[in-house]
């Protein structure tokens, strides 16, 4: 479980949003529903331990019962993807994919992991491409699985189906529910579209400055 206790972010003593309190179950998707410019965005890297200069904050971050708001960003075993899927224009898709990987991951298993990675989201072969020569929905999935690869114990979204159109879009989404539901994942969303209101049954939330 993902537990956030009276989070609170401000900027030269100016709050960016009212206390927030969460629960999100392994495997549940949340929707963390906020305008432009609320503070989602802030909010999602602070969780994830990324610095943001200026900021202040108060309040806890749980995970599995471990507080991990004092952690290192490499120890809070958080994924995090941006709107914009942000992969290296100078890799090839599977160089991009690697960066998902452990370091102990070596060789021919380095390799059969990206593999067997492509190919469960129906882009086998294309290993060698290069990133620029991809679809929106394509870059999506493949900065999708960068994250998954990682082996994160909690997954952050932010907006990340805003670009696509709706085929691509429920094709992330599917991606997004099998892999919560596998691998017992929280997974917590970021949006201001109320389609995505959908994907959380009742555990929808409004950030309110």
């Amino acid at each position: 479980m993902l537990r956030l206790e009276q989070i609170q972010l401000s900027f030269n003593d100016t709050p960016l949003f009212q206390p927030l309190s969460l629960n999100v179950k392994g495997g549940e998707i949340a929707v963390l529903s906020a305008p432009s410019g609320a503070g989602k965005t802030t909010l999602l890297r602070w969780i994830a331990g990324i610095g943001v200069p200026g900021l202040a904050a108060s309040g806890r971050v749980w995970l599995h019962e471990q507080c991990i708001d004092g952690l290192p960003a490499e120890q809070r075993r958080i994924g995090l993807m941006f709107q914009e899927p942000l992969l290296f224009p100078h890799l090839s898709v599977a160089d991009n994919l690697g960066f998902g990987l452990s370091a102990k991951i070596r060789g021919t298993e380095r390799r059969s992991e990206i593999e067997r990675a492509l190919e469960a989201c129906g882009m086998a072969g294309m290993g060698k491409r290069d990133p620029e020569t991809l679809s929106g929905g394509q870059k999506t999935r493949i900065a999708l699985l960068r994250t998954l690869l990682s082996q994160p114990q909690a997954l952050l979204l932010d907006e990340p189906f805003s670009s696509l159109d709706d085929k691509r879009r429920e094709q992330i989404i599917g991606m997004v529910r099998s892999q919560a539901d596998d691998r017992g994942l929280p997974v917590l969303l970021v949006s201001h579209d109320p389609r995505d209101e959908a994907l959380a049954g009742t555990n929808v939330m409004t950030l309110h400055s």
